[in-house]
């Protein structure tokens, strides 16, 4: 690829010298590209041109979300890691050498230019001699300067809060009353809601948060709503690794902080991130796969965001009183119970040829999703902790469901797709297979340890994402919607599929399939409806970690801008008419890098740095 670099103002010369180093070097000339100047507006006007097929962004938040905003609409995907600004846990267990931990978190929270925020969590049976060691080992330290006299009214007003919940301070000396710096300040005591513990003011406080056992500091360290990094301390290898495995960051560093290796995989979670930086797979998101063709550039529609997904659609609640004279009404799937949607309306699904009614499905809407999201939350980590084998049973139990209901699912192709039997039969055939192969990757990307040129040893996995929403392509219905979902429910993931809105009686056939299975209640919901209602429920969820969608041009836009809030990976394909993003995409075809696509984004990685020294 070649690269044009949009650095911010404190980046740029290092990136110049870079630029100069590479071109020493023989690179060809145009490869690397370096753009200095106001870094969001500059970049905004990068992505707008239309030989740019790709937009990676790291810095802070507010940044990262006016550029997504920016660029929404233009058919450019974008992905951000807003790695400045993040809070992180420091966790210090009872078992952990306290002495070196502390100077640790003195070192990284005060005396070091910090681009995040540290949360102090310390065992409730050494809290006492932490605070103490803290007193002695603060008295000779000066005061930070801070950066202008507007970021000292936000830490006297954090300070002031602190207090007044009852806090107490740890400071080498008090406070000036006037001026642009401030003494290392320890808040102790501080409460988990406070909002000096959830958004820190850009000074130099430290909040120290106590606990009793691991599963509570687990629950410390997943309370912020940033996945950047977190660093643990403790003698204990086996309670390191299991409090590494449950907390939602993409590092972890046991005994140390701040470890950087271009070898490692990190995934920033929950607001720190929509991609994987780092490593192998950190590459993966600057390669296309070979089934798809690049993205076709467009210009932003004319698009009225918060009235995008209300137009009322035409209901119809069949009432005759003769069962034979209207189409068959099919339910839909949510909490591992075939039901009628919340508001009880239903839409037609017309026949191929759009002359007549077939059948009824439900209009499902934001209850509906809500209810199926609080279903999948529920099992989700249950699922997500099964081996990788047991949840690879549960697939090849699925296809073999298929298989007994085979003719059933096909008659339903066949009406739905106005095709011939045989070729009604051929997507049913195909679609058990894609279920085989899809229990066979369960347990083939695990991860493990990474040679790295440092002193330590490295650890990486891949982990599942959450709930993810997906709205599925009207092309080959059962046998798109297979394929996706095996790819997230084998790598943990709970899911609420929205069937193609013209073509949704395979999906609904499917039910019967999962009914059967030995899924868990609640892993796979199938929501019929408006799909542009039933995108703006899943794009406003905050449960809802991923979006996977096939649709119109307005809803890929719709989604750029809106899904920032908290963040949500995107993978989007346009479909016009038949043409566009997917066109390429043969669903029947057993593309390897289809399938490993898929498998990329439905998990996101996590490294773990372990010192050996």
């Amino acid at each position: 690829n070649s690269v044009v670099v949009v650095p911010g103002r404190s980046a740029a010369p290092p990136a110049l010298l870079l630029a100069q180093l590479f071109t020493g070097a023989g690179l060809p000339a145009g490869t690397l590209n370096v753009l200095t100047g106001k870094d969001v507006t500059l970049g905004a006007k990068v992505s707008q041109n239309p030989n740019v097929s790709y937009i990676t962004y790291s810095g802070n938040k507010q940044d990262g979300l006016a550029l997504c905003k920016a660029s929404a609409g233009m058919g450019v995907p974008v992905s951000v890691s807003p790695c400045i600004g993040a809070t992180c846990p420091f966790i210090i267990f009872e078992s952990a050498d306290i002495d070196s931990a502390l100077d640790e978190v003195l070192q990284i929270a005060f005396m070091k230019k910090k681009e995040v925020h540290w949360v102090l969590c310390v065992q409730e049976s050494v809290s006492d001699s932490v605070v103490a060691r803290l007193k002695l080992r603060m008295a000779g330290m000066k005061c930070v300067a801070l950066s202008s006299d507007a970021d000292r009214v936000l830490v006297d007003a954090a300070v002031q809060v602190a207090q007044q919940q009852g806090a107490m301070l740890v400071q080498p000396c008090s406070a000036s009353p006037s001026g642009a710096q401030y003494p290392p300040t320890v808040l102790c005591g501080a409460a988990p809601s406070s909002p000096y513990v959830v958004t820190p003011p850009p000074g130099p406080l430290l909040p120290l948060l106590t606990f009793r056992s691991s599963a509570e500091a687990v629950i410390l360290g997943n309370h912020s709503p940033h996945g950047h990094a977190a660093s643990i301390w403790t003698e204990d290898l086996t309670l390191a690794l299991e409090t590494a495995k449950s907390l939602s960051v993409g590092s972890v560093w046991v005994n140390s902080s701040c470890v950087s290796d271009p070898c490692l995989p990190v995934s920033g979670h929950k607001d720190s991130g929509t991609c994987t930086d780092g490593g192998q797979e950190g590459l993966y998101q600057f390669l296309r796969p070979s089934f798809s063709s690049p993205l076709p550039r467009s210009s932003p529609v004319s698009l009225e965001y918060s009235k995008f997904g209300t137009e009322p659609a035409q209901a119809v609640i069949p009432d005759s009183p003769d069962h034979t004279s209207i189409p068959q009404s099919y339910p839909q799937f949510v909490g591992g119970k075939a039901c009628k949607s919340v508001s009880g309306c239903s839409m037609p699904v017309q026949t191929p040829g759009g002359g007549s009614v077939l059948a009824f499905c439900p209009d499902g809407g934001r209850k509906d999703v809500r209810n199926a999201v609080e279903a999948a939350i529920k099992v989700q980590p249950g699922w997500m902790k099964k081996s990788p084998s047991a949840r690879a049973q549960s697939l090849y139990s699925l296809a073999k469901g298929l298989e007994s209901k085979k003719k059933d699912v096909s008659a339903s192709v066949s009406t739905q797709l106005g095709v011939s039997v045989d070729e009604a039969d051929k997507e049913v055939e195909l679609s058990i297979a894609r279920l085989n192969v899809w229990a066979a990757y369960c347990d083939k990307v695990q991860g493990g340890s990474l040679p790295i040129p440092q002193s330590g040893a490295a650890l990486s996995f891949p982990e599942a994402l959450g709930v993810v929403g997906i709205i599925l392509p009207d092309k080959t219905p059962l046998l798109s919607m297979v394929t996706v979902l095996g790819a997230a429910i084998a790598t943990g993931n709970a899911v609420i599929l929205v069937p193609s809105q013209t073509f949704p009686l395979p999906a609904l056939a499917f039910i019967q399939v999962l009914q059967s299975s030995d899924l868990p209640a609640g892993l796979v919901n199938i929501i019929t409806g408006d799909q542009d209602q039933l995108t703006v429920a899943l794009a406003n969820h905050s449960v809802i970690k991923a979006i996977w969608y096939w649709g119109r041009a307005e809803g890929c836009q719709y989604l750029q801008y809106t899904c920032t809030s908290p963040l949500k990976t995107l993978r989007l394909f346009c479909q016009k008419d038949g043409e566009g993003s997917d066109a390429g995409m043969d669903w029947a075809q057993s593309h390897s890098s289809l399938l490993e696509d898929l498998w990329r984004n439905a998990v996101q990685w996590k490294s773990v740095w372990i010192p050996t020294a």
